[in-house]
């Protein structure tokens, strides 16, 4: 699938999953198997041959994107105008969801002959969160804008004298007879993926962050054939931005309850086969910005273009080692794929990924990399061409 696409059709975590399944089911023969769990995938190639010193090769990404989520009683009514109430989910920069081309999606939960079903959602509406314009706001270019989560991030979503409610907007997507139960619906950048640069060397996007990733692995997963011995696993996780502790999350029991069930292991061989194993928990990284180069380490500041990232962290916010850095530089080297490290300076916290808790769940090792990028967490991303091939290549390096 075109990267634009995917890009552009993966508006929620479900959304990424459908999307997924359609990418991979497109390509894919009778030894790949995928297990779905809402928001997050996992697909898995099944070797030629399952023997005592079969492994593991996973790839690691998440579905999930920081976004304003609709409240289950979003309603209020202001000016004239019909707003809607979001939740902040994850850490988005509040400032660039302003004044921007907002679309809702996501999945709708609803009764029908006494059950309970689902269906996932588009609406061809777009919304807005307008600015207060600087003559309300004298001092903004000099102060910064602060904007309050819970008063200033209300969307206006129609006026006076139309629907009255949102659910009565959600439940005209319904079947006839059915009843709205529940819904999970997100508000996304409406504006599709573009290229940037005078040499269209730059992505623009939003959700680069981590769907960039996903695709790089799916992308390789398809094209990947049947090893002899060794499984191959791409495994998208859901809630990373939130801290992964839930079901579809990487610290859940998804993927060791997937393993066991594709390898037929005993414990004590899936332990085994899991230490000698490897993966990559592929995220984004911070490219470092031309405008304050103080923000880097100055020996550890990745640029757009300059190759796939190694991400190292003393505390352990990134799975990386010594030997998996080994592991990693090797394959890099060995296919002439660039890569650049990172390591965040001393007086800043550092993010994590979903590497750290599966590695530490299943005692694989683990190395974290990424693309570097731009605007990390704005309605809005940026990334490089070149480093987007980059990744692409590596993980169908590993995978082959």
């Amino acid at each position: 699938m075109e990267y634009f696409e995917f890009l552009n059709k993966s508006v929620t975590p479900y959304h990424t999953v459908a999307t997924l399944k359609a990418l991979l089911g497109a390509e894919c023969d009778e030894n790949a198997q995928f297990f779905e769990r809402g928001g997050a995938l996992i697909a898995v190639r099944t070797p030629k041959k399952v023997c005592s010193d079969s492994r593991f090769r996973i790839a690691l990404a998440h579905t999930d994107f920081p976004t304003l989520r609709i409240t289950p009683n979003p309603d209020g009514l202001a000016a004239g105008v019909r707003t809607l109430h979001p939740e902040v989910y994850g850490s988005p920069l509040f400032t660039s969801w302003l004044d921007r081309d907002l679309g809702y999606a996501g999945l709708l939960a609803y009764e029908l002959d006494g059950k309970v079903e689902t269906k996932l959602i588009r609406g061809d509406k777009l919304f807005r969160i307008p600015q207060l314009a600087v003559h309300l706001n004298r001092g903004v270019n000099q102060d910064g804008l602060k904007v309050n989560p819970q008063t200033d991030l209300n969307a206006l979503w129609t006026a006076v004298g139309g629907k009255e409610n949102f659910t009565d907007a959600l439940a005209v997507e319904l079947p006839a007879g059915a009843k709205l139960l529940d819904f999970d619906v997100q508000l996304f950048d409406a504006q599709p993926a573009q290229f940037g640069g005078f040499e269209n060397e730059w992505i623009y996007s939003g959700r680069l962050d981590n769907l960039s990733s996903c695709h790089a692995i799916a992308e390789a997963f398809a094209k990947a054939g049947s090893l002899e011995k060794d499984f191959i696993v791409a495994a998208f996780f859901n809630n990373e931005e939130v801290g992964s502790e839930t079901r579809e999350g990487a610290a859940g029991n998804f993927l060791k309850s997937v393993l066991e069930s594709v390898s037929t292991f005993a414990s004590s061989e899936l332990a085994s086969a899991l230490s000698s194993s490897f993966a990559l928990s592929i995220d984004m990284a911070h490219a470092c910005h031309p405008n304050f180069v103080q923000k880097h380490e100055p020996n550890h500041a990745p640029v757009l273009g300059g190759g796939v990232v190694l991400k190292v962290n003393s505390q352990k916010r990134y799975a990386s080692d010594v030997f998996s850095n080994a592991q990693f530089k090797l394959i890099c080297e060995q296919n002439n794929i660039p890569y650049q490290t990172f390591v965040m300076r001393n007086d800043m916290p550092c993010g994590s990924t979903v590497g750290p808790a599966i590695s530490a769940s299943l005692g694989i090792p683990t190395v974290d990399i990424g693309e570097p990028m731009l605007s990390m967490h704005s309605i809005r991303e940026m990334t490089a061409v070149k480093d987007h091939d980059s990744m692409t290549k590596l993980v169908k390096a590993f995978y082959g």
